[in-house]
């Protein structure tokens, strides 16, 4: 049985997490004036605030993973067992849509919509593979080396990684599919949810392959000491 705390912190994490996203995009582009590198700094700094606190306050709770490959990693690695893992994916996914449908009527649009803004080719799917492979790298190494600061380390992370992929960095298959729900700044089409979220598991693959090579038997932190740092 999955503790109930762990699953509803998971949900408010995510819901933050895609209200922050998709919310300080449309802000952006709202107040940018058509100057899209300026609407995506708007985008870029709340992102990388908010998952700075999210972790901090929801860590100590549920890990705070907020994102099925961050799951999934800590599956592989045993560090939580397989219903805890699907229950965690289900909430995500569900609470990235409310995150979402919460951003557009924060801002008086139609709540219920279905993202038209392209992202595909094979700059923006290699930019997905190395984005979720630097996330996914971040935290695992950082559990190893330094644990308490982690969410200083994702939230840097993030914050660049929007800046150097073509993407800007989705790195999150419940972001991806969350974002599809909105036709905004920070939206992406249905159609091309799929390619993106086959591209972040790949990159999340090649980041617990390369973790394993960089720590070999020292990799034995788990994602209990990214909750409580003082283990």
């Amino acid at each position: 049985m999955v503790d109930s705390r762990k699953l509803w912190a998971e949900a408010l994490g995510t819901t933050l997490l895609l209200a922050t996203v998709v919310g300080s995009g449309i802000m952006g582009e709202q107040l940018a004036g058509g100057n899209v590198a300026l609407a995506l700094l708007c985008n870029t700094l709340p992102t990388g605030a908010i998952l700075f606190v999210l972790i901090t306050m929801l860590g100590p709770i549920s890990g705070a993973h907020f994102n099925p490959a961050v799951t999934v990693v800590f599956w592989l690695r045993r560090d939580i067992a397989a219903g805890t893992a699907v229950a965690y994916i289900l909430v995500q996914v569900m609470a990235g849509i409310v995150g979402v449908l919460l951003a557009n009527a924060m801002f008086d649009l139609e709540i219920a919509q279905v993202s038209l803004k392209v992202r595909s080719s094979a700059g923006q799917w290699i930019s997905e593979t190395v984005a979720t492979f630097g996330l996914v790298a971040t935290i695992l190494l950082t559990i190893a080396a330094r644990p308490q600061a982690v969410a200083m380390s994702v939230g840097l992370y993030i914050t660049s990684a929007y800046w150097f992929t073509a993407s800007t960095s989705f790195a999150n298959p419940a972001v991806t599919i969350a974002r599809a729900f909105s036709d905004t700044f920070a939206g992406i089409r249905p159609v091309d949810v799929p390619a993106f979220i086959v591209a972040q598991f790949v990159g999340m693959m090649l980041a617990l392959v390369m973790v394993r090579v960089l720590l070999g038997g020292a990799d034995t932190k788990t994602e209990q000491q990214m909750a409580d740092p003082a283990e």
